[in-house]
């Protein structure tokens, strides 16, 4: 991914924040017959691994060998950033569009796992934090379906964990921006209902 100095995103925490506020991630992977990409939903276990679970008649069980190498792109928010933003451009009409967005890159190993035992803990795990984010103590539960239906329904599944062994991170939140620039970028965000730009622009602005 590219990162300009200026736009390499080093903090931790911001990382973590991205995987877990927009989960659905993209896996890419090469197979036989080429590249492909799958929209799986992930969650961080530890800080080096991610689990997640695909359908079975999904072939990339098949198609992947365990300790096959991917690359997990969790996207942000994004927005198209006019010139129009920028209270400079009355003086200087020096300025292009844009766009904003943020985006987090792990590359690491998938690992696949048919085992009843593996799958339940991960359905579960992912369940319960999914769950709980909407609907804290009203969190549907495993236990709250029929289990002959669950059972049927985990056996339709293949779990996998991905050991992480690099993380690539990008913001790039108009920092290259003239100060009044970057705070006229901010407040659009929010007048046009980018809250998460918004708010992630107003964590980032430079310090005076």
């Amino acid at each position: 991914m590219y990162r300009p100095e200026h736009f390499d995103e080093k903090d931790q925490e911001v990382i973590i924040r991205l995987m877990a506020e927009f989960p659905l991630a993209t896996i890419v992977a090469q197979i036989k017959e080429g590249l492909v990409a799958n929209h799986i939903p992930v969650l961080l276990e530890d800080d080096d691994r991610l689990i997640g679970h695909i359908a079975k008649a999904n072939s990339l069980h098949q198609d992947l060998a365990d300790g096959a190498e991917v690359l997990v792109i969790f996207r942000a928010d994004d927005a198209y950033i006019s010139p129009n933003y920028y209270p400079t451009k009355a003086t200087d009409h020096r300025h292009v569009p844009t766009w904003n967005y943020q985006a987090v890159h792990c590359q690491g190993k998938i690992y696949f796992d048919h085992s009843v035992k593996t799958k339940t803990a991960i359905v579960g795990k992912l369940t319960k934090h999914f769950e709980r984010l909407q609907f804290a103590e009203k969190a549907w539960r495993m236990a709250d379906a029929p289990a002959d239906y669950m059972a049927g329904m985990i056996d339709q599944i293949v779990a996998f964990r991905i050991q992480i062994n690099q993380v690539l991170a990008k913001s790039k939140l108009s920092q290259n921006r003239a100060a009044v620039d970057y705070d006229k970028v901010t407040a659009k965000m929010a007048d046009i209902g980018k809250t998460h730009l918004f708010d992630e622009m107003t964590r980032k602005k430079p310090k005076k």
